[in-house]
């Protein structure tokens, strides 16, 4: 029988924030550790006081309580009165996830997917070219216009400014793209000691957060799939949890696909994150599961997926966070299948990864 590896947890305060600060803190992680359970997250965090002495005499937890209802953060407004989380922490989480995983890129105006098209775009850039006819009116630029009209007629007698005198502002496109994220939440994610899935679900807001943010006119598709596969709600991310699953990947490809199929961009894409090869497949009304090795007939519907995927030019990114080597011979035949990218990351540097493929993936295809 396989044994359960614990570590300390020791939580982190940061001597610039005041008590009510710190514990917020704190308890955003623990309420999406917990799936949104409110009770279980104050009973951690009050465990967590007594034990490294997070408060102060004159604030408890229960100041803490007080304030989180007072501020927006919980609410008993349901019939039972039982304290619940509002939009405003599934918010706060989304945004601590990005500061946290994005929190060293520089802010800039949203939708900045540049390409290397020009002319009559979405975009004022620096570059500037002569006049010509149907350019719009807008993309005139009236400062360096008048100063050419001045140094060739001069300004004696009438004033003159010709279509010659006219210099325009080049315009940039901006690329537009739909991406599907699937989160694997089979139990595995949660096995063996190590918490996958409390990642997978912070890259996720954070991926949802930068896009909102930064690139409003591009869309994010979140599924889950396990046994079989849905999409969840922006603001049931932070609460999600495993499942009894094994590992439907047929499922959420043909889940992201359809989804994809409604979307009016070009441009689609699909982001995997899982820590294990497909086990389950649906057949009629009944699953057929194989958790041992590499099922044949379930790698063969998975790479079948992958190749519809790639006809209908959805390059798939795959996420591979565990490494054994019979996994990577796996993600290697799907990923040729596709020909898309594979990655095999740690859970550590699993933001900073789908982040920079999600640029490239933009930056090459245009």
């Amino acid at each position: 029988m396989k044994g359960v590896r614990f570590t300390q947890f020791v939580p982190v305060t940061d001597p610039q924030k005041n008590t009510f600060e710190n514990l917020l803190s704190l308890f955003l992680q623990l309420i999406s550790m917990t799936g949104g359970d409110v009770s279980e997250a104050l009973s951690w965090l009050t465990n967590l006081d007594k034990r490294y002495q997070l408060t102060e005499p004159n604030y408890g937890i229960g100041d803490f309580i007080e304030d989180l209802k007072s501020k927006g953060y919980l609410s008993e407004d349901n019939p039972e009165g039982k304290l619940q989380a509002t939009g405003k922490t599934e918010q706060s989480i989304r945004k601590r996830a990005l500061e946290e995983i994005f929190g060293k890129l520089k802010r800039s105006k949203a939708g900045q997917h540049k390409t290397t098209l020009s002319g009559q775009g979405d975009e004022r850039s620096t570059d500037r070219r002569g006049y010509t006819f149907g350019d719009n009116l807008d993309q005139i630029a009236l400062t360096e216009s008048l100063r050419n009209a001045q140094a060739k007629h001069g300004l004696s007698g009438e004033y003159l400014l010709t279509e010659d005198d006219l210099e325009v502002v080049e315009k940039e496109h901006r690329s537009q793209t739909s991406t599907v994220l699937m989160i694997d939440i089979s139990h595995s994610m949660i096995l063996y000691g190590e918490d996958r899935i409390t990642p997978a679900k912070k890259v996720a807001m954070a991926l949802a957060e930068l896009i909102k943010t930064r690139y409003p006119k591009d869309t994010l598709d979140i599924i889950v799939f396990g046994n079989d596969a849905w999409q969840i709600e922006l603001k049931d991310l932070p609460f999600l949890q495993v499942g009894p699953y094994h590992t439907n990947t047929v499922a959420g490809l043909e889940l992201a696909m359809d989804l994809l199929r409604r979307r009016k961009n070009p441009n689609k894409q699909i982001f995997m994150i899982t820590d294990g090869k497909p086990t389950c497949l649906k057949v009629g009304i009944k699953y057929y599961k194989n958790s041992f090795g590499i099922d044949s007939k379930i790698l063969a519907e998975t790479l079948k997926l992958a190749a519809r995927c790639r006809k209908l030019n959805i390059p798939v990114t795959t996420f591979m966070i565990a490494s054994d080597p019979y996994l990577k011979e796996f993600v290697k035949e799907f990923t040729q299948a596709n020909q898309g990218n594979a990655y095999y990351s740690s859970l550590k540097g699993l933001g900073e990864v789908i982040f920079e493929d999600y640029k490239r993936n933009r930056s090459k295809r245009f």
